[in-house]
């Protein structure tokens, strides 16, 4: 029984802090310059999305006039009803194109935000002798005791926030 209880006692010397790092990221100065270069890139590709949807909605028309009158040939229904479909298909590779850009430009430029968060999580930490620190925006803490500290406003300070 003696051996069960030494981890539990070697955790009650632990010192543990818990941080929420989506409070910090959201103050952080260079957020609003990455979503305004977010949302610039995002309208830009809105805007030549729209584009094709209206050259497709017009392929669209005019093949439903074609379709419905007999007078036309069914090579040139058949041709029209290709059209449409490479219409189609060039609006989803241009969709799936435009997501991947996005993704990457927001990687591209959350990541100095987040490394930035990071390496003052850890200063605080070692300056602080914690031996774990949680994120509570990434994992969830159900109960954090009286010896638990929250750090979030060292970070904070560290990284020059307002709070």
């Amino acid at each position: 029984m003696a051996v069960a209880l030494v981890p539990l006692l070697m955790m009650a010397q632990a010192r543990i802090g818990i941080v929420n790092s989506q409070q910090l990221f959201d103050l952080m100065p260079e957020k609003a310059d990455a979503e305004a270069r977010l949302k610039t890139l995002s309208e830009q590709y809105h805007s030549e999305y729209m584009l094709l949807q209206g050259e497709f909605d017009k392929k669209y028309a005019d093949y439903q006039t074609v379709a419905g009158d007999a007078s036309y040939p069914e090579t040139i229904k058949e041709r029209r009803v290709q059209e449409l479909q490479e219409s189609d298909k060039k609006m989803r590779e241009f969709e799936r194109r435009a997501a991947d850009d996005i993704a990457n430009l927001r990687t591209t430029l959350t990541k100095p935000i987040t490394d930035k968060i990071q390496a003052a999580i850890r200063a605080v930490g070692e300056q602080g002798n914690f031996d774990l620190v949680l994120d509570t925006a990434v994992t969830p803490v159900a109960y954090t005791g009286a010896n638990t500290i929250d750090i979030t406003s060292m970070v904070k300070a560290l990284l020059g926030l307002e709070f």
